[in-house]
């Protein structure tokens, strides 16, 4: 069968009357200057979806999705919000609501054509993917359904600072099957936040249909949600769809808490320009959806009023195309981005003027988890954007470990609680609380079960800054214990910074000290950038971890390894437990007579190679121990950059011990089996110093 083409023409021909014919109500809002505004945008952004398809045809962009059959719910929604004053979340259909925020044709154009001065990305996303900082429109990704937790984060952030501001928020129905949306919902219900869940419901996602998706509809499922309200509506029909969204908006700026509005549209074209609807759509429902096409049903309402005449809207058809192609013409001639600017904004331009290390540790002895608490304490009160939350973090249990013990005492409720239990939403509303300013520390209570945020964490925290070409940020700290030797077994054991190492944009910090972990994680909390904090449960309250507690103004760089015990005959690279192991190597094989210097590289991202070439300069030998897995572990990518920089410095090969490449079982005498022992280190350093 062959590929459904656009129609050329905006108001194709019919000889039968439209049975879809909608009158203006009486108590309609707007002139009828306004509605013809409103029309012409419709139309606008349809030409557009047309002009991009045949530019597509013609090899001048790669990828389109189109918003055609959901102009008139867009609009709807965007004339009930404030652009600049309320928050936006859209999808990758939200064409026309992008230009009721005030983004013109050419802006549309410019991002599909992926040109340097794009306002959404610079030219660093797929096109569709919008963000407006001046309208407050947050820059979105691929995923779907981040972008809800996001909405509900910007949104608590408003009721903490008290202001009437809404945050909209849109997909369409297939994207409610993703537990996002439901964490979202539940969240934003239960604490009556300020909220439009917008659904646009064109009845596939894809080529799945909602019948495979959901059991009923999306209105129904989600009735049981305290202070919800819910809305069905004809989002083929302006005056319908704008009623439910002015009505939720001002229930949201009351206070009353949030709204799903679902709309019934059509999706006049095939999903995306990758996807042929015709192989599992009927001619028969394809055109009982152009039957309904917003943009007729707006026309004839016109017309019937009195409003517009045939040749009048014939004419706005002229105008619009030429319009469209005149835009075009001058995105086309814009330059493309300068590929020198390819790593640009990966991590913040912004010189922080931070002072690092300019005293010495004098107070009392502390241990790690005493260290983290004093840190948290001191920096919220030097920053009242800090907000700390995560699982039973807040007071009387002060977290599992007790690790943010007072907090919540000291600081109020608004400043440190407890979130669902639910990963996910806890990364993904500091998201949208950081991208209006806030400071987020959360707390993911077991590394072990960081992996339903791993989309938040990968997509969207590392990505924010880049994708959005510098106009969004997210720095957000996340505190995370890991490490094994506690007797955790394979869900309370696991080692986690070789899958976060991986990811661009993202700080890695792993701490061995107690007056490593204080420093540290104070710049964390003063970073204009997302840091991964790992603390190993298992060091908390150890005492060779102990140290002299720094005092408040005490902040160390990230990048700079710290040279535990000099020594001549070999090097060992270690972060986390493996720092005391190899110390304690070293005393070992020191009275052998074997000279070893130890480095604790404090920070994985940025890695201080530095510091390690300068120890094989004088020893020519490197042992790299950490308790992560061997394959993959992140010893590889040390001894990877160290063999292309140092390889002459080097007199052996590099070796690595690390655990056994296997979960990590309970029982104490297998779990030793599993996770490097000190007995393992010593026979590596042996045999390399002897090599």
């Amino acid at each position: 069968m062959p590929k459904s083409t656009p129609s050329t023409a905006i108001n194709p021909p019919s000889e039968a009357k439209n049975p879809f014919a909608m009158t203006i109500p009486k108590n309609n809002p707007f002139s009828p200057e306004e509605l013809r505004s409103i029309l012409r945008t419709m139309m606008t952004a349809r030409r557009l979806d047309q002009k991009m398809l045949t530019l597509l045809k013609q090899g001048k962009s790669f990828f389109h999705i189109g918003g055609s059959g959901h102009e008139a719910a867009q609009i709807a929604a965007a004339k009930a919000v404030v652009p600049g004053k309320d928050w936006s979340f859209p999808y990758y259909r939200d064409l026309s609501y992008m230009m009721g925020m005030g983004m013109d044709a050419e802006g549309i154009m410019t991002n599909f054509l992926a040109r340097a001065d794009d306002v959404n990305s610079g030219g660093r996303q797929m096109p569709q993917h919008y963000g407006m900082k001046s309208a407050r429109v947050v820059s979105q990704s691929s995923p779907t359904g981040t972008q809800y937790l996001h909405a509900v984060g910007t949104a608590k952030g408003a009721k903490l600072e008290g202001t009437d501001e809404v945050v909209y928020v849109s997909s369409g129905e297939g994207t409610t099957s993703q537990g996002d949306f439901h964490e979202a919902v539940n969240w934003a219900s239960r604490a009556k936040l300020p909220v439009i869940f917008c659904v646009q419901d064109n009845k596939y996602a894809i080529s799945v249909h909602l019948s495979q998706q959901t059991g009923g509809s999306v209105y129904d499922m989600v009735a049981g949600y305290v202070n919800l309200d819910r809305i069905e509506v004809d989002g083929t029909n302006f005056f319908e769809t704008h009623e439910a969204f002015r009505k939720a908006v001002a229930r949201a700026r009351r206070g009353d808490g949030p709204t799903v509005i679902v709309t019934d549209v059509v999706r006049l074209l095939a999903h995306s320009s990758s996807d042929d609807q015709t192989k599992y759509r009927s001619k028969e429902e394809l055109e009982r959806d152009r039957q309904r096409d917003p943009i007729i049903r707006m026309k004839d309402a016109l017309i019937d009023a009195g409003m517009l005449t045939q040749e009048e809207f014939e004419q706005m058809e002229k105008d619009v195309l030429d319009e469209v192609n005149d835009v075009t013409d001058i995105a086309e001639a814009k330059p493309l981005p300068d590929p020198s600017t390819a790593l640009q904004y990966l991590y913040s331009p912004k010189e922080l003027g931070l002072r690092y290390e300019h005293n010495t540790p004098s107070g009392n002895k502390t241990v790690i988890v005493d260290a983290i608490n004093h840190a948290l304490h001191e920096e919220m009160e030097r920053n009242e954007k800090i907000i700390v939350y995560g699982q039973d973090v807040q007071d009387g249990k002060g977290g599992v470990f007790t690790a943010t013990k007072g907090l919540s005492t000291k600081f109020g409720l608004n400043r440190c609680f407890n979130s669902p239990l639910a990963e996910s939403s806890i990364v993904g509303t500091a998201v949208g609380l950081a991208v209006r300013g806030f400071k987020p520390v959360v707390e993911i209570q077991f590394g072990d079960y960081i992996w339903t945020a791993m989309m938040h964490i990968r997509n969207e925290v590392s990505s924010m800054r880049y994708r959005s070409n510098n106009d969004f940020s997210a720095p957000i700290v996340l505190r995370v214990p890991v490490g094994g030797y506690i007797h955790g077994a394979l869900c309370h054991s696991q080692n986690i910074e070789g899958y976060f190492t991986h990811v661009p944009g993202l700080y890695v910090v792993y701490p061995s000290t107690a007056g490593d972990a204080k420093g540290l994680l104070k710049t964390a909390c003063r970073m204009d950038d997302p840091v991964m904090f790992l603390e190993h449960k298992g060091m908390y309250r150890q005492g060779y971890a102990a140290s002299l507690e720094s005092d408040e103004e005490y902040l160390i760089p990230f990048g700079k390894a710290s040279i535990r015990r000099e020594g001549s005959d070999l090097t060992i690279v270690a972060w986390g437990a493996m720092v005391q192991k190899s110390l304690e190597t070293a005393r070992v094989l020191d009275k052998e007579g074997i000279s070893i210097e130890v480095i604790d590289l404090r920070t994985l991202v940025p890695l201080d190679t530095e510091t390690v070439l300068q120890s094989i300069a004088k020893t020519s030998k490197l042992l790299i121990a950490h308790e992560d897995n061997l394959t993959g572990g992140f010893g590889g990518e040390v001894a990877a950059r160290i063999a292309a920089e140092g390889f002459e410095l080097l007199d052996a090969p590099i070796q690595r011990i690390a655990a056994r490449d296997c979960h990590i079982p309970y029982a104490w005498t297998l779990e030793s089996e599993i996770l490097p022992q000190d007995k393992d280190i010593i026979r590596a350093a042996r045999d390399l110093v002897a090599y």
